[in-house]
């Protein structure tokens, strides 16, 4: 898919096919969640994190169907044509905001989005503990959300931040790894 027909239906989807919901109502909520997460595992950044990308897993996991549903989008044909997919329509789908993919390794099995704006993040401060800057991604989330959605179309992916704003960075990056294609598996014991 070019990268411009993608950009294109991607406005195209976000005007006409998507229910929309106040940003500020989800940044507030999502905020509350994550403050409560830091609460009940008191402030050990690593588990909130964790709690973040397997709650994002699940959400991921759904939200494919959804997006199959309403964006016409047929399966991509290779990496470089999901993550224009993912950036230009997913995120401008469901949230309105269009990553950059860039810094694509030299076997094309991983790359970055660099977010000019997240609206997870907005009124956000992170714990003034000394420990959050360098623990807590808070939009770790969107992690197991790619994660979620692309293990159902057969990619196992890895998806980590390696930079935030919030945590004082100069961008927001996340960063993309495919693992492998997954064959169609049976359960085991099921023939």
């Amino acid at each position: 898919m070019a990268s411009n027909k993608a950009t294109r239906d991607g406005e195209k989807i976000w005007k006409t096919n998507v229910d929309k919901v106040n940003a500020e109502l989800v940044t507030l909520t999502y905020g509350t969640m994550v403050a409560q997460l830091c609460s009940d595992f008191n402030h050990k950044y690593g588990e909130v994190n964790q709690q973040l990308d397997k709650m994002g897993y699940n959400i991921g996991m759904r939200l494919i169907e959804d997006f199959f549903a309403k964006s016409g989008v047929q399966r991509c044909g290779n990496l470089r044509e999901t993550a224009e997919t993912i950036s230009k329509i997913g995120f401008k789908m469901f949230l309105n905001i269009t990553p950059t993919v860039s810094n694509w390794s030299a076997d094309n099995k991983s790359f970055s989005l660099i977010f000019d704006e997240n609206p997870l993040a907005d009124f956000v401060e992170l714990p003034n503990d000394g420990r959050a800057q360098d623990g807590l991604w808070f939009s770790n989330i969107f992690c197991g959300i790619l994660r979620g959605a692309l293990e159902m179309v057969q990619m196992q992916v890895e998806a980590h931040y390696v930079s935030d704003v919030l945590r004082g960075d100069d961008t927001t990056e996340m960063r993309i790894t495919l693992l492998r294609y997954m064959e169609d598996e049976m359960p085991p014991d099921d023939e």
